[in-house]
This record gives C-alpha cells, structure tokens and sequence, in this order.
C-alpha cells in the first residue's frame, strides 16, 4: 500500500465544456487540436497542465463516464502520487488517457526504436503500430468509454508503475472536451484512475471528488456532472477470442457488431476477480463501490415484480430496532432504499407519510423523500427511511448508481437495500457488476 501525501489545501477551479478545440480538419480521432478562440477556461486548464507536467500530486478532472483522478503516465514520482492519494493498492493497474491517435502511437513505439512495421501506414507515412484488431472499435467507439489492452514497448515511455508489472497497459480516448484539451496542453498522457479514496464509490462530480481527496490533492476541476455515470468498458484483443474484462459505458453487443469482436467472451469473473492473481484491468480484484453501510443487493430474478422487499429482511429490520416487549427497547435505525424498476415507495415497509428532502450539494439532481419507519402494528415510529429512485432504464440507473450510494451514504444509514436491474449484455451489465462488488449480501 502506497504512503500518504503530506496534507495540502485543495482548490476547486470551474471549467466551461465548450469551445475547447476539436479534432483536425474534423478528421475522426485523428490529433486534437485546441481552439484559437479568448476562452476564460483555457487559463484554469493551462494551469492544470503545467501543474501536471512538473508536480507529483494528481489533478481530479471530469470525464464523459466519472471523474478521474489524472497524473502524468511517463513520470514514476506522478503515477506514485496517484497510489497515494487514493489509497490504492500497488498491484491494481492505471488506464491511461490520450487526446489523439498521435499520442496513442508514440506511446506504443519503444523509445529507442524506430515504428515496427505492419502493413498499414498513418497519416504521416509511419508503419502504424496500433494493433489491426482495435482499428473497428477505435472508429466506432472513440473518443469515449471504451479502454483497450495494448502491448507495452520495451524500453517503455510510461512510467513502470502504470502497468503494475504486466506487459499490457489499458488506453482511451476520452470524449469529453474538457478531459482532451487537458490532456493536449499537458503534452503527455494522463494516468487516471477515478477520483474516490480506494474502495468508495465512483465520484460523477467535483463535489465528490472534493469529500475524498480534500487535503489529498491540490486541485479539482469542476466541470459538472458525467454524462455516462459508469467506468469504461475494457477489452483485451490482443488474446484469441477477444474478452471484456470489465463492463461499462460500451455494450456487449455493440462491440460484437465490430468486425473481428463477434466472438467476444466475458472474462470479468475470472480467478483475478477471487484475489488468486494480478488483476488484467483496473476494477477486477478488490472490492469496490463501496458505502459505508452494509448494502444489501436484490438480483432482478428475486422476488421480480413484486415491488417490496422480502418478509425475511422485514424481520432482519425489525431484529435491528430491536422490537421485542416494550417500546424503551426499541433502537431508532435509518434504513436506505435504492429503488429502479418495481419497487414502490418505501419497498413494502410500514412507513409514515414521505416528504421530499432536499439533496447535498454534491447530488442535487437526486429526489430524495424521507418517512418514519414504524413498528409491525404500524403504530410506533422505530427509525427513518430514506428512499432515492433513480429510474426504470439501464443508462438512468448507470447515471445515478455513485451518486444515489454517495448520498445515502452521507446520511449514515445502518442498512442499504438496493433494487438490481436485469443483467443483459448492454450498460445494465456495468450496473450489476458495480452493485455486486458494492454488496455486502446478494439475494438471488
């Protein structure tokens, strides 16, 4: 486990997405370049950037998916600050970002060797040394949430600490302006992992961010809420068949339309996952997503339709206020409801009436309603239930998973209920595999 960096102040700088730049001559992904254009945002980014070309504390940034947590991917003493900010073990790898097909290319030529030659060329007459596999994905899916497993040169330009010792290291393209031109004025690729303390839930704002890096890192740039809500999707073509290694904002079936992707497999339950090896990708091992209450997951198969919880954890409920002969033994507890596409109001407890509640700072898109919990007859008020849906289709879900955990999390609930959603093979598949390693207990 890395060491913790001394205690600094953090500043939080607004960012405009906007007139930022934009792809050369509006070729596809071909190499960034920044607007011409007087823009108040570009001081906040030139500032970032030069803070990320000569400092070893990470930058917390916006993307399209969660907030990432960015440090130059060449320099050992920057990726090192990443581990310590977060808190993140050692062996767990970082994806690195890019802000063009450029950039992408010299970090897969070896430092002291000339581009090795594969048949086709780049724009600028070189060998291209991207692997033909990804060249369907990269044209269909980038820039966005997709990462992509590439072999690491020997000698290598990132620092060794990106990899976590493997010969692979995962790459994206971001498509968020603000995360492209940061990346472009730093002039160098961007380690970054998301931007939550080790285990916590994903950060989808500054706000977040700022709860579990203040006094970590110096500087958090705000440039609103993600778009997506969950971590790339990322696969490894470099194996026969193909594999996604971790779910995300890239279906399955997208990427199964991909030429050369039909076969793709599954791989994100292998023994990796168990703690038994190295994880291939970022989000395989440890656990993660995490409140800090216990969160109990129902699998969509469970009690499907039903729109309540089960009577065995009304029980556990009522175990908890401790409803046993007289009302002085009673213990006043918070239960927390995570609702998405059958359960009503309140899953099936007796509760008082719900009254809206305003949401934190941090997740002021949530509605939030709060109502007394009561006892089996319905007459004594044993706690408070706190109830958030966050929608019926998967990429409602996605967009308010972290935040929903995050806000009820703030409120110190002693139990989390959380309603899952079918597991297709699309972003629903993200959702589930983030709940699941959220889960203290899984009802399936």
């Amino acid at each position: 486990m890395s060491q913790d960096l001394p205690a600094v102040s953090t500043r939080v700088l607004k960012v405009g997405k906007d007139h930022l730049g934009g792809f050369r001559d509006g070729e596809h992904v071909g190499s960034w370049e920044m607007t011409t254009q007087a823009n108040p945002s570009m001081a906040v980014l030139k500032e970032a950037a030069d803070y990320l070309r000569t400092r070893d504390t990470p930058v917390g940034f916006p993307t399209e998916t969660v907030y990432g947590l960015g440090a130059d991917a060449t320099r050992s003493g920057s990726v090192k600050g990443i581990y310590a900010a977060k808190r993140r073990p050692q062996d767990n790898p970082l994806i690195v970002h890019v802000s063009d097909l450029d950039m992408l290319r010299d970090l897969l030529r070896p430092s002291s060797s000339s581009p090795a030659p594969n048949g086709t060329t780049t724009p600028n007459g070189h060998s291209d040394v991207i692997p033909e596999i990804y060249k369907p994905l990269i044209s269909r899916f980038w820039p966005g949430p997709l990462t992509i497993l590439l072999p690491n040169p020997s000698p290598s330009p990132l620092a060794p600490e990106v990899t976590a010792g493997l010969p692979t290291f995962g790459a994206r393209m971001p498509s968020s302006p603000l995360a492209l031109s940061l990346i472009k004025l730093t002039g160098r690729p961007l380690a970054a992992p998301s931007a939550n303390a080790s285990t916590r839930p994903s950060a989808t704002t500054a706000s977040d961010v700022l709860e579990d890096m203040e006094g970590r890192i110096e500087m958090i740039l705000d440039g609103g809420s993600c778009q997506v809500g969950v971590e790339s999707t990322v696969v490894d073509g470099l194996c026969d068949p193909p594999v996604v290694l971790r779910p995300g904002g890239v279906s399955l079936e997208d990427i199964r339309a991909c030429a050369g992707w039909d076969g793709v497999e599954k791989a994100y339950k292998d023994h990796s996952e168990q703690g038994k090896s190295a994880p291939r990708a970022p989000g395989m091992k440890y656990k993660h997503y995490s409140p800090r209450a216990r969160v109990v997951l129902y699998e969509a198969t469970y009690g499907a339709g039903q729109g309540r919880i089960s009577e065995e954890d009304v029980d556990v409920i009522r175990d908890m206020t401790g409803q046993v002969d007289s009302v002085s033994e009673k213990r006043t507890k918070t239960i927390g409801l995570v609702r998405t596409r059958h359960w009503g109001q309140g899953a099936g407890l007796k509760c008082g009436e719900f009254r809206s509640i305003a949401a934190s700072e941090a997740e002021a898109d949530l509605d939030v309603h709060e109502a007394d919990l009561y006892d089996s007859q319905g007459s004594v008020s044993v706690g408070t239930v706190l109830d958030l849906s966050i929608g019926h289709d998967a990429r409602s879900v996605a967009q308010g998973l972290f935040a929903a955990l995050r806000e009820l999390d703030r409120r110190k609930p002693d139990l989390i209920f959380v309603e899952g959603i079918p597991d297709k093979d699309d972003i629903a598949a993200a959702v589930m595999n983030r709940l699941r390693k959220a889960a203290s207990e899984i009802r399936s």
